[in-house]
């Protein structure tokens, strides 16, 4: 047990360093008049879903920020992708990365489409292009990319496979909200693009998700599918299922993008903060961002070389855990290793290596406006302490 301390920091020999805990994905929250103001205003127009005045707001807001021409708000970003799936006709196989959160395959898999796992770049986190062809049978309809950490992937190369192979194109956008790519902003890539509004999310709205596009065809068909194919009154022109925002989920989104700008400029700040702290200690490598670009830097990701360490990622969680610092392991051990896709694909870690890697390198620490320069300060003090002299064995 290390007994070492830093101030009042202990590491498995007294009292935990944040009594009250300090965790990854913390809800990012706007001014709560203002939310309160607008959920005053729904409760007195008396109507609380259905397509009212906030989530059209929300619509026009979203779409505004991501510089297309529609967006379709709906309940969580997994009915979103579903819907955005079926409005697309996918079918057959959709080749896609494991390295990410499992939904993104658990919605193929439960349209009857089957996920199939290609492995990340040398370079990032997201899907390698490289890697692409060699998956593609006459069975695949789609290519799904991830922008990963709010690091899009390479669109470009993606969309000249798409079209050569004459393969729709979607993008997963769930941690690239308020990003762009080469200056574009994300939400206009692909045939459509999909957003979170998670509570972890950087924009947030409690629950959900919104699906964004410029081809007027597929919004009309995706908005159909998301109201059970009503296109008006006593009308349905389609199956659909209910995939719609709740006006309350809206206010909550709409008061978040209000204060959109503050949240990046704090994940801005607490990255910078980290990465300072850090420098300099061997093994332990930084996610970096390109400043060229808007990012939400919603994301503080290491990766944990054990090699150069001597500490494995998991005892560091284990050691940060113990003080009440609720770092995660993203996206472990990648979707590939997990049910039902690990009995179905036994062997698919062999074409995987990279994915492998990384699924057991990525520490990812609490960021957010929750988190201050001293919550920094000492969580970066217990990961020196851990990985210096005398630390714990791994």
């Amino acid at each position: 047990m290390l007994k070492t301390r830093v101030g009042d920091l202990a590491i498995h020999g007294g009292p935990p360093a944040f009594q009250c805990g300090v965790h990854v994905g913390r809800p990012n929250v706007g001014d709560r008049q203002r939310l309160l103001d607008r959920i005053d205003g729904m409760l007195d127009r008396r109507w609380l879903s259905n397509g009212g005045q906030l989530v059209r707001e929300l619509e026009a807001r979203v779409a505004e920020i991501a510089q297309v021409e529609h967006c379709i708000a709906m309940c969580n970003g997994t009915v979103a992708l579903e819907i955005a799936i079926r409005a697309l006709g996918l079918e057959g196989e959709v080749i896609l990365p494991s390295f990410t959160f499992v939904a993104s395959a658990h919605a193929f898999q439960w349209l009857g489409i089957t996920p199939v796992f290609c492995d990340i770049g040398p370079a990032d986190h997201c899907i390698d292009p490289a890697r692409v062809e060699e998956l593609i049978t006459p069975r695949t309809s789609g290519l799904l990319g991830v922008h990963l950490w709010g690091r899009p992937c390479d669109v470009e190369a993606l969309a000249e496979i798409a079209a050569r192979h004459r393969l729709k194109l979607l993008f997963d956008a769930a941690h690239a909200f308020g990003c762009t790519r080469r200056g574009r902003p994300i939400g206009g890539l692909g045939a459509a693009e999909i957003f979170s509004f998670h509570a972890t999310k950087f924009v947030n709205s409690g629950e959900g998700g919104a699906v964004v596009t410029n081809d007027d065809a597929l919004a009309e068909r995706i908005r159909l599918m998301s109201n059970f194919g009503f296109s008006g009154y006593d009308r349905v022109a389609s199956v659909g299922t209910n995939g719609k925002m709740s006006e309350l989920a809206a206010a909550m989104g709409l008061t978040s993008l209000e204060s959109m700008d503050e949240y990046t400029a704090d994940n801005r700040a607490n990255h910078r903060q980290y990465r300072q702290e850090l420098a300099g200690l061997p093994g332990v490598e930084p996610m970096l961002y390109d400043e060229s670009e808007r990012c939400n830097y919603q994301y503080v990701v290491l990766e944990i070389d054990e090699a150069r360490t001597g500490v494995g990622r998991d005892r560091l969680v284990e050691v940060l855990h113990a003080e009440n610092v609720f770092a995660r392991r993203y996206f472990y051990p990648g979707c590939h290793r997990m049910e039902p896709y690990r009995t179905l694909m036994p062997d698919a870690s062999a074409r995987l290596p990279r994915t492998e890697q990384v699924a057991a390198r990525v520490l990812v620490l609490p960021t957010g406006t929750a988190v201050g320069t001293e919550e920094i300060a000492a969580i970066c003090a217990i990961l020196r302490l851990a990985l210096g002299p005398g630390a714990p064995p791994a």
